[in-house]
């Protein structure tokens, strides 16, 4: 002490002493000298020592006991001053530490007798106290008396004596121990070997005990005894005690000094041997005692617990407990068993109260638990304590509602349920707490009418107890309402807190250790490597021992926290409250989750849940899972039965929401309380802060929110967060403003806690997942069959989920799509629209998320992400599909550019489009397809092209929407266009892939099978297009056809030359015949019903009102494009091997629509016939010219264009067919074809020609309205081809096949036509013009014969062929062909509006051939041929018809015509018929002649009377013309001539000479129609021939002068009857034709007598003029008749006859002559 031992303090020492001997001396000099004596001896000892020792202190101390002395006297007189003084000097020299043992044992002795005196009692006190402090000289005997003086001080009178010594005994004791262990601190550098100690060695024998610990352990052992009442063995001399003094002495003794028990097995002996077992004693009234038994009936009366003990007694309890547990295991064992009986029900009021608050110093230590648990609950056979403490809190809160306390006077009152009094009491409704005016309630829990306030007692996680520290009362105190409860309900919170955060912090490090120990392990080398394993291992023991311990901790703990928790949630009435208890279920629920007991987790969030939902709501989830462990097994409690028990349905909160429960049936409404918003808070919080240990209670965390965000109506927007909208159901969801404000804020954490899935482990994000979509499921359930408004807060949180763990997705996106797939397909609208919309929403997430490693790069997730996109095709309610489908359009515009291989998905969910899925899916999916073609054509693979085509063509397929229809074979169009512009980057890329396939085929071993497939990748792609179109062609709607076919054909004809050579052959044949096969039979079997109107109120034009007539526009496109490429590509198609069999079926085809019954399609075929025909065969590769011809082709003339009818599209390139033949040649050469081929190409050509000819205008058998007969057009057509035709075949064209083709001519020119289409053929009758067809007829014959002209010899022999046919048509002119039994009118009877058959006017026609054969004829005249074949006579033959006919002729102009070419044809004929006279070829020519001039000049036939004058002498002039003939080209050649014929031309000019006259002229008339010109031209001509000198034999010259002298005699002799008659007759004129005739007769002989004189005189035979002169007196006789006609006629008949009145000559003369 350096404050003792400075110099200064010494010589203060010094002086004080000295001072102190002084003034005693002085106070005893009267009464006490001896003590007088002692002080100044004492004044002289002190001053020696002071001289004579440097050490002065030490010298003192040494000599202590002689120093002393005095005081000790002076103390003896008993006199206060004196006994105070001495006291004061006695402190002095103990706190300098200079008495001596020997001093200190007389001091204590003074003291003693001070005691016993009661003199001084404090001073003593306070001696004792420095005495025992100051030093450690006090010991054994001396200790044990100083303590008893302090005991026996505390038993005094006086209270202050008494608390001053209790506090001193407090503090001797304290002292005595802190000297122990002082002790053992000086000691503990010495190893010691510490003697064996024998369980039962006598009690004293503490032999081995050092001095301080000794003592120590007497006053130890002492206080036991006392306590128990029993003598001490050390502490002589004490005369009372009371047990709790004594308690209070053990408990601050185990309290302060632990380390001495534990440390000192003598100690520790104490503890069990004697501690232990007087605790339990002195237990035993509490124990036996039931509060409101009757004492009387009992045997023995049972002690009363006593208050002050009984408290003692639990805090010594818990400090054993607290701080010697691992010493008395068992012991403890005991006393917690005892602690938890003081909670029973029928225990006074305040043993409860104390109880719980030892308990709740338990609770506070988290370590101490988990001994218990370790010592008791995981033993054996051992009690569950802990287990016990927990439920024993539970019982007890539950007692406390359930039983109303009456332990207490003074309470009973209060807890009585007197609650109209007090301002403590409940509000009497419970709904409007904390609404009325301003009314401040206390925080309480209500329960069943019980309401129990709640104190606020402590600080958290500190159990300071306040009956526990009532040392001072000795009645037991009134414990206030809800003290008990408030204790009880903060052990509870304690115990979770501590055990929460001991076992989670004990965990964290578990886990923090593996963690480094597994760094440490791989990091490790080879030389440590087996010590780390070793370490490794024991730490993974040392945790499963940890675990252990910790699940049993929570098994033990957590049916009775739940119980107990679930009560108070549902009996809190204050926020802060229930805001601890939801805490205490939330950390119980984490830590059961993070220690994987399910059960219990479950439990924990069981009871949160039901806490959110109102009282009594159906929320299956609850009350079947988990609950049912709950609620239906009760938790035996110390043998009594507690329920789970469920809310209270009076509930004290304040209700803040009133909305529709989630239910099938509709009930009334439910009401939320702010406490149920609380516990969703709470909800909300266990699930963000602790998802990842729910696992499978997500789904009671989600059901019990979805049914809160129901009640709340809070409804998914987009992106899955919920905000707050109104309910479908109507306004039956109130809100107060409250909750109004906490709404967005709950929205947020809902969102919040979704957002922070993407924090979980894969496992638990799985739970969630599933959760949710169980959760989904049920609300499925719910919604089907009604159209309520459904949950859709399942749909809406997966969405969300998805959404924020997109960088993960890969490992939820099955299970998520899988079931939003589900959702899609609800028959619930509303259910539906949502799961597409998070379906789609998760989609296009997912493809615009920046993954890692990118998508690009990450096939197989792209096409993941895809596929419930194609999934969805497979659900059939339209919204989804459209919002399938609208998903697909933003996918387009936003990742268009990068789908890469997701292309064939995307394009698959347009494609998947049905037909009967209304207009507007479709026409949105066609929306995507457009955009498709429009814009990424170039960004997909090129694969993916082929599907493109596919899906174009399945919409044009769509029959809801013809535009679609139509615009879809345009975007075919644009896609081919696509083809051809980046051909060769799109076959590079299709071959490549091409191989790849073929190897892997290979590999696998399978066929490689994809449509077309022996052709190119490349072309693939064109056949399918082609085929998609070729299918397009015979869709049901024309205008689809039409438009298909228009297109098909552009493209193949633009395009086609990309295709390889090979693939020309699947085009042909899979295609394009393909094609025209399916065409035809549609056409043939087409419908010919009237269609009325072509929908809404089109009108349809006639030619197109059947279906029938719209296949007829099918068909007819059709061929022509089939026909056209044909044409245009034959340079490519006929090196392919079998073209003539493809030539066949092209000709079949063409045959099959010729003879249709369609005259549309019939005309066309012939068109696309004739098309062929321009094809100039290709040429050999010597004479091949820099351009090919095909290029010069001549468009038929005839024809006009014949482009295909409406090919509007422009071709967008057509390379030349010079490039088109040099990109061949150049890798492989054209095949040239040989001639012989090419014939047999042309020959099957005239052979279909020939039967379509002959098909066609063979005349039907029967006859009625329906008959189909050949239009004139389609005739003309047919006709007109033979020209092209014939000049590929004209080398082996014989004679058969020109009476095949005169055949075809004649019926073709037979067939009439019908009446209501004449007027367009013929302008009118009356107009004498061919026809189209006759033309044609005219042409082919002409084309024939001038080949036959240029052609070799031998086919001249067909001229006379050519030369009937001609003349059969001549025979129309007169007799109109007959077509089989057909009627028909004339033309000029028809009637236009009629449906009759009109025959044509052959007339023009007929006159026309027989121009041509006039033209012929007199070309070949001469061959020999014609010669042979009398093609002369058959000419004159015909002719003979109309000639003979004459007047009779249909049309006037024929019989002229027939003259004027007779004239012609005979002035070139009849010299070629004298030429070969000899031959007799021409035999039966001349009688033909003669006949036909009979026939023509003395016709039957009368001419018309309105036949002007003028025409007749025309027509004279015709027959006198004839008669010239007959005087220059025959009679001249009479001896070349048949003399039959001879004679029958005599004959003839004789009659012409006389009998011409015609009878039914008037007489005005008369002397012009006397045909006088003609009579005299046959006189002149007979005369001539009669008195020509050429005459060879004598018959000739006998058969002219016979002819004369007949016609003088006759003259003669009609001149006699006349004048006879004249005479006769006398006034009366003489008959009409008598007169006539005289006149005739009387010119007559005036034309001979001028015929006779221009003669040659030596050709007049001498009695022709006799007889000329023997008329003379005859005509004279006439001059008296009385006609004036005669008169004049007979005038110019004598004035001739004047030549005869001459001189006459000498005999001689006349006799030579």
């Amino acid at each position: 002490m350096s404050s003792t031992n400075s110099p200064e303090a010494v010589k203060k020492l010094l002086e004080n002493m000295q001072g102190d001997l002084r003034a005693l001396s002085l106070e005893c000099k009267k009464k006490f000298p001896p003590v007088k004596e002692a002080a100044e001896s004492g004044i002289i000892k002190v001053k020696t020592i002071a001289a004579r020792n440097t050490e002065i202190l030490a010298a003192l101390k040494e000599n202590s006991s002689e120093v002393v002395q005095p005081f000790l006297m002076g103390c003896g007189t008993k006199e206060p001053k004196i006994t105070q003084l001495c006291l004061a000097a006695i402190q002095r020299l103990m706190s300098h530490e200079v008495v001596s043992e020997t001093a200190a044992g007389n001091i204590i002795n003074m003291l003693w007798q001070l005691m016993e005196n009661s003199l001084e009692e404090l001073k003593l006190l306070q001696t004792v106290l420095v005495l025992l402090t100051t030093n450690t000289v006090v010991h054994d005997e001396a200790l044990s008396k100083a303590i008893v003086l302090c005991f026996r001080l505390h038993f005094t009178k006086d209270n202050i004596t008494n608390n001053t010594a209790a506090a001193t005994v407090r503090q001797v004791v304290t002292v005595v121990f802190e000297r122990m262990v002082a002790e053992d601190e000086r000691h503990r550098d010495i190893i010691e070997q510490p003697a064996l100690v024998q369980a039962n060695s006598n009690r004293r024998s503490v032999s081995t005990l050092k001095p301080c610990a000794k003592d120590a352990y007497m006053l130890f052992q002492d206080l036991c005894q006392l306590v128990n009442a029993d003598a001490p063995y050390w502490l002589v001399g004490m005369t009372e005690m009371t047990r709790t003094f004594g308690l209070e002495l053990l408990e601050s003794v185990l309290n302060d000094f632990p380390q001495v028990f534990l440390q000192h097995q003598e100690f520790s002996f104490l503890l069990k041997e004697r501690v232990c077992p007087l605790v339990i004693k002195l237990f035993s009234p509490n124990i036996k005692f039931r509060q409101g038994s009757n004492t009387s009936s009992s045997p023995a009366p049972v002690e009363k617990p006593y208050f002050p003990i009984c408290m003692r007694l639990l805090r010594v309890v818990s400090v054993l407990i607290k701080q010697f547990y691992s010493l008395l295991v068992t012991e403890c064992e005991i006393f917690l068993s005892l602690l938890v009986k003081f909670l029973d029900a029928d225990k006074p009021q305040w043993l409860r109260a104390v109880a719980v608050e030892s308990i709740h110093r338990l609770c506070v230590q988290p370590q101490l638990l988990r001994s218990f648990c370790q010592s008791y609950d995981m033993k054996q056979h051992s009690t569950k304590v802990f287990r016990d403490i927990v439920n024993a809190l539970g019982s007890f809160i539950q007692s406390l509602f359930l039983v109303p306390p009456t332990g207490n006077p003074a309470t009973a009152n209060q807890a009585g349920n007197n609650n109209a009094g007090g301002t403590v009491s409940a509000p009497a409704n419970p709904g409007m707490l904390g609404i009325g005016g301003g009314v401040t309630l206390l925080p309480a829990f209500e329960y069943r009418g019980t309401w129990i306030p709640i104190l606020t007692i402590t600080v958290q996680g500190s159990a300071k107890a306040t009956y526990l520290e009532m040392l001072d009362k000795v009645e037991p105190p009134t414990i206030p309402e809800g003290y008990a409860m408030s204790v009880a309900f903060h052990c509870l919170l304690d115990l979770v807190r501590g055990i929460t955060s001991m076992i989670e912090g004990e965990l964290g490090e578990t886990e923090m250790e593996c963690q480094t120990s597994s760094e440490a392990a791989s990091s490790t080398t080879q030389s440590s490597e087996q010590q780390e394993l070793q370490s490794t291992a024991d730490e993974m023991d040392k945790e499963i021992v940890n675990r252990a311990v910790w699940e049993e901790m929570v098994n033990a703990c957590w049916c009775g926290l739940l119980a107990a928790l679930s009560l108070l949630l549902d009996a809190s009435t204050d926020e802060a409250a229930t805001e601890n208890i939801l805490k205490a279920e939330l950390t119980m629920a984490a830590l059961c989750g993070r220690l994987g007991l399910v059960t219990s987790r479950d439990a924990f969030i069981t009871a949160i849940c039901k806490g959110s939902l109102p009282p009594h709501y159906a929320l299956t989830v609850l009350n079947t899972t988990t609950a049912a462990t709950l609620s239906n097994k009760s938790y035996s409690i110390q043998g009594q039965s507690v329920m789970m028990i469920s809310p209270s349905s009076e509930s004290h909160q304040q209700v803040v929401a009133v909305g529709q429960p989630l239910a099938v049936q509709p009930q009334g409404t439910v009401m939320l309380t702010s406490k149920n918003i609380q516990c969703m808070r709470t909800l909300l919080n266990l699930a963000h802060c602790h998802g990842a240990v729910l696992g499978t209670s997500w789904q009671l965390v989600l059901a019990t929110l979805q049914h809160l965000v129901w009640i709340l109506g809070l409804k998914p927007s987009s992106g899955g967060a919920l905000k707050p909208g109104r309910a479908v159901e109507g306004p039956s969801t109130v809100l107060t403003t409250a909750v109004m404000t906490d709404l967005p804020v709950i929205s947020n954490i809902l969102s919040r806690l979704f957002e922070s899935s993407q924090y979980l482990d894969d496992v638990s994000l799985h739970h969630l997942i599933n959760a949710l979509c169980s959760l989904s499921v049920e609300a499925m359930d719910m919604a089907y069959g009604n159209n309520k408004e459904p949950s859709l807060f399942a749909v809406a949180k997966l969405l969300e989920t998805g959404l924020v763990n997109m960088h993960r997705i890969e490992i939820l996106w099955r299970p998520l799509t899988g079931h939003l797939l589900e959702v899609c397909q609800h028959p619930n609208s509303r259910m539906r629209e949502w799961g597409a919309e998070a379906l789609t929403s998760l989609i296009k997430a997912g493809l615009t998320f920046n993954h890692d490693p990118p998508l690009s790069q990450n096939q197989r997730l792209q096409l993941l992400l895809l596929n419930p996109l194609k999934e969805m095709s497979n659900i059939n309610h339209p919204d989804i599909r459209l919002k399938q489908l609208e998903c697909v359009l933003q996918i387009l515009q936003s990742q268009g550019d990068s789908l890469g291989p997701g292309w064939p998905l995307v394009l698959g969910v347009m494609g998947a489009i049905r037909n009967d899925q209304g207009e507007s899916l479709i026409r949105t999916a066609f929306q995507c397809l457009q955009l498709v073609v429009t814009d990424f054509l170039p960004t997909m693979p090129c694969t993916c092209l082929q599907i493109v085509v596919d899906v174009a063509g399945s919409f044009g397929l769509h029959n809801q929407e013809l535009n679609i229809s139509l615009t879809s074979i345009g975007l075919l169009w644009n896609i081919s266009d696509y083809f051809f512009q980046r051909g060769e980057i799109i076959e590079k890329e299709l071959n490549k892939e091409e191989a790849a396939q073929q190897k892997q085929a290979e590999e696998k071993g399978v066929v490689l099978n994809r449509p077309f497939h022996p052709a190119p990748p490349f072309d693939c792609l064109w056949l399918c297009l082609y085929a998609k179109l070729g299918e397009l062609c015979v869709d049901p709607r024309p205008a689809v056809r039409k438009s298909a076919g228009q297109t098909l054909f552009s493209t193949i004809g633009a395009h086609g030359t990309l295709l390889q050579h090979s693939t020309w052959h699947t085009v042909i044949w899979k295609v394009l015949f393909h094609l025209l096969d399916r065409v035809r039979e549609s056409s043939t079997t087409a419908d010919k019903e009237k269609i009325e109107s072509g929908g809404g109120n089109i009108l349809i034009h006639h030619s197109r009102d059947t279906a029938e007539k719209q296949w007829a526009e099918t068909w007819v496109l059709t061929l022509a494009g089939v026909a056209r490429i044909f044409n245009t590509r034959r340079y490519l198609l006929q090196p392919l091997g079998d073209f003539s069999r493809a030539w066949d079926v092209l000709l079949d085809h063409i045959q099959s629509a010729a003879l249709s019954k369609n005259n549309e399609v019939s005309l066309a075929a012939l068109k696309s016939f004739q098309e062929i025909l321009q094809i100039v065969s290709p040429v050999r590769d010597s004479d091949k010219p820099e351009t090919p011809p095909a290029v010069n082709v001549p468009v038929s003339v005839l024809l006009g264009s014949i482009s295909g009818p409406g090919l509007s599209r422009p071709f967008v390139r057509t390379d030349s067919i010079g490039e088109r033949l040099g990109r061949y040649s150049s890798s492989e050469p054209p095949v040239v074809t040989d001639e012989l081929e090419d014939l047999n190409l042309w020959w099957a050509a005239w052979n279909t020609w020939y039967r379509i000819g002959s098909e066609s205008t063979k005349p039907p058998i029967t006859f009625d309205k329906l008959t189909f007969i050949p239009s004139q057009p389609f005739l003309t057509a047919l006709i007109q081809i033979y020209p092209a035709l014939y000049q590929h075949i004209k080398t082996g064209f014989n004679m058969d096949d020109l009476q095949k083709l005169g055949v075809i001519l004649h019926s073709a020119v037979s067939v009439p036509i019908s009446s209501d289409a004449s007027p367009f053929i013929l302008p009118s009758y009356t107009e004498a013009v061919l026809t189209s067809l006759q033309e044609a007829v005219l042409t082919a014959l002409d084309v024939l014969q001038k080949a036959i002209c240029v052609g070799p010899e031998n086919m001249q022999i067909m001229y006379p062929a050519i030369f009937d046919q001609l003349l059969a048509f001549v025979e129309f002119s007169c007799k109109p062909p007959q077509y089989g039994q057909l009627e028909t009118k004339h033309i000029a009877n028809a009637k236009y509006n009629q449906a009759e058959w009109v025959a044509l006017n052959y007339v023009p026609f007929a006159e026309r051939s027989l121009e041509v054969v006039v033209d012929l004829y007199q070309k070949t005249a001469c061959h020999k041929a014609v010669v042979n074949e009398k093609v002369l006579q058959n000419i004159i033959k015909t002719l003979r018809v109309p000639l003979s006919l004459k007047y009779s002729c249909p049309s006037e102009s024929t019989w002229k015509l027939a003259v004027s070419s007779l004239l012609k044809v005979l002035s070139i004929g009849l010299p070629v018929a004298r030429q070969h006279a000899s031959s007799g070829k021409f035999d039966s020519m001349w009688p033909e002649l003669a006949n036909t001039f009979e026939d023509f000049l003395f016709t039957k036939s009368i001419p018309p009377d309105n036949l002007s004058i003028q025409e007749f002498q025309r027509n004279e002039s015709i027959d006198v013309e004839v008669v010239q003939l007959i005087s220059t080209e025959i009679l001249p050649y009479a001896n070349f001539i048949p003399k039959e014929f001879v004679g029958q031309i005599m004959t003839m000019l004789n009659k012409g000479s006389i009998h011409s006259q015609s009878s039914s002229f008037t007489e005005a008339e008369i002397d012009i129609r006397l045909r006088e010109e003609f009579s005299k031209m046959c006189f002149e001509t007979l005369l001539q021939f009669s008195f020509s000198n050429k005459v060879t034999t004598p018959q000739e010259g006998y058969i002219s002068r016979m002819a004369l002298s007949v016609l003088l005699k006759r003259s003669q002799d009609v001149l006699h009857r006349y004048i006879e008659d004249e005479r006769l007759s006398g006034k009366c004129p003489l008959p009409r034709q008598q007169v006539t005739e005289i006149i005739f007769v009387l010119k007559a002989v005036s034309t001979l007598i001028d015929s006779l004189k221009k003669t040659q005189p030596e050709n007049v035979d001498g009695n022709t003029w006799a007889q000329v002169i023997a008329l003379y007196p005859t005509l004279v006789e006439c001059i008296t008749c009385s006609s004036s006609e005669v008169c004049s006629a007979l005038k110019e008949a004598l004035v001739p006859f004047k030549d005869f009145m001459q001189p006459p000559a000498s005999k001689v003369q006349n006799g030579e002559s």
